[in-house]
């Protein structure tokens, strides 16, 4: 039996790991803390739905009575407010939750224990040890583990790409600090989606507003490390700081309502590895790149990373398609998944170029769709699913997608898979799309890769 080696038990580790067990494979997760623990990135996308579901959660989810969340509301720039209604836009089965993410790692993690992985907690991994190129055991607190495959979903810690490789790159862009805090009660902008999140623009960044459970909102505002670094001495404590920067943006301080805190603040520096792959290993999620969280976009990517490396080592080993071909259907789909997201948040925080113009750039970045609905699929996380599950424009989308949210998920047609071509902070459709591989994921009878009948000679 094929053993791999998950490390970390976020979402990005406990999805991987959840895909590869029901699969077949044996699976031991390694995970450094003990959860519940707490963690940020409350707003997640429709695509992180539709991969809880296949992964067998959903209920499971469903159950903990998370708030629904229908879309986005941005009062950015000087423009009216604009909305993205997923629901409206692609139907009603295409929504998600603003979690408690102590909560929602902790209920991932168990169905992974669940579905036959082994979870180990209060377990850290020292280092990867290769073989020949190949990655091959670990040395962790329980000593030293070998396996065929290690999935590297350690976070910002990341085990191979900021340790071992250190292949990392800053995006200099977005040397943004987040502070943030809770409130009990509060209010969203009128019009906004049913549970959605509020993003408001300022001079000097941005907010977020999130309705969670039991009428607690979360409220934070991204800026430039340094512009944070000028005004934080102006202050005698980071509570001090947070309540006057909320103070500034009459917007939010009209919808919040009794602080409870506490305060937090994190440097939200965006990045990338090298390389998401290589013989024997995937990186996953946050170790392999971070991105800042303007579009709430980092749980879609964590689930994302998880169903594609899973599919990739699955069809490796059942020799759909060879180790490197496995290996470069990984890399292409999950760098152009961030290449895209990153291209339309840079483009987005350039706020004086107004709405029409991000939806023209959504539009160039998903081909085949209205330039309106291009941009709620990018935020939703599907255009990178229909990537996945569709070759060359002519076969048809996997169960995975149409199973799950059928209605939402028929608009977005004629979409090829992803190639590798990128320039950075720029992008063209064109730049997406590499047909000849005739690669796509397939989710039934079983999750791993399949090829077109018919393949362009290279």
């Amino acid at each position: 039996m094929t053993k791999v080696l998950v490390i970390g038990g976020g979402p990005a580790g406990s999805i991987a790991a959840t895909l590869l067990a029901r699969n077949g494979m044996d699976v031991r997760l390694l995970e450094r803390e003990r959860f519940p623990r707490y963690h940020i990135g409350e707003s997640v996308s429709p695509s992180c739905r539709t991969i809880i579901d296949y992964a067998g959660a959903h209920e499971k989810i469903e159950e903990r009575g998370y708030p629904v969340k229908e879309g986005l509301l941005l009062r950015w720039g000087a423009e009216r407010d604009w909305t993205v209604n997923w629901a409206a836009t692609f139907g009603p089965e295409v929504r998600s939750w603003q979690v408690d993410r102590d909560d929602f790692d902790q209920v991932l993690l168990d169905h992974a224990a669940s579905q036959g992985v082994e979870v180990i907690q209060r377990a850290r991994v020292r280092r990867v040890l290769f073989e020949d190129g190949r990655a091959c055991a670990a040395e962790w607190d329980g000593g030293l583990e070998r396996f065929d495959y290690v999935v590297d979903a350690s976070g910002r810690a990341g085990v191979l790409s900021a340790q071992h490789f250190r292949d990392r790159q800053p995006h200099d862009v977005f040397r943004n600090v987040a502070i943030w805090g809770y409130y009990q009660g509060g209010d969203l902008l009128p019009d906004t989606p049913g549970g959605g999140i509020n993003v408001i623009s300022s001079p000097e960044g941005w907010y977020w507003v999130i309705p969670l459970r039991g009428e607690v909102f979360s409220v934070g505002f991204v800026t430039h490390q340094t512009r944070f670094l000028e005004r934080r001495p102006h202050y005698g404590s980071p509570e001090e700081m947070f309540h006057a920067v909320v103070a500034e943006s009459p917007t939010v301080a009209g919808l919040v309502g009794r602080f409870t805190g506490p305060v937090r603040i994190e440097q939200d520096f965006s990045y990338v590895a090298g390389s998401f792959c290589g013989p024997g290993y995937r990186i996953a999620g946050d170790a392999a790149c971070f991105l800042d969280p303007l579009l709430s976009t980092g749980v879609h990517l964590a689930m994302y990373s998880a169903l594609l490396a899973a599919a990739s080592i699955t069809a490796a080993e059942r020799g759909e398609v060879s180790e490197l071909e496995a290996q470069g259907f990984y890399e292409s789909l999950y760098r152009n998944a961030y290449q895209r997201l990153l291209t339309m948040v840079s483009s987005v925080y350039r706020q004086y170029r107004g709405r029409a113009s991000y939806f023209w750039l959504a539009q160039h970045l998903v081909r085949g769709e209205r330039s309106g609905h291009a941009f709620a699929a990018i935020t939703a996380g599907l255009s990178d699913l229909t990537d996945a599950t569709t070759a060359g424009g002519t076969a048809p989308m996997s169960e995975l997608v149409t199973a799950a949210h059928d209605a939402g998920l028929r608009a977005l047609r004629n979409v090829t898979p992803a190639g590798n071509t990128m320039a950075p902070m720029r992008m063209d459709a064109n730049d997406l799309y590499d047909a000849a591989t005739g690669l796509y994921l397939t989710a039934h009878p079983r999750l791993g890769i399949s090829r077109t009948l018919t393949r362009t000679p290279l």
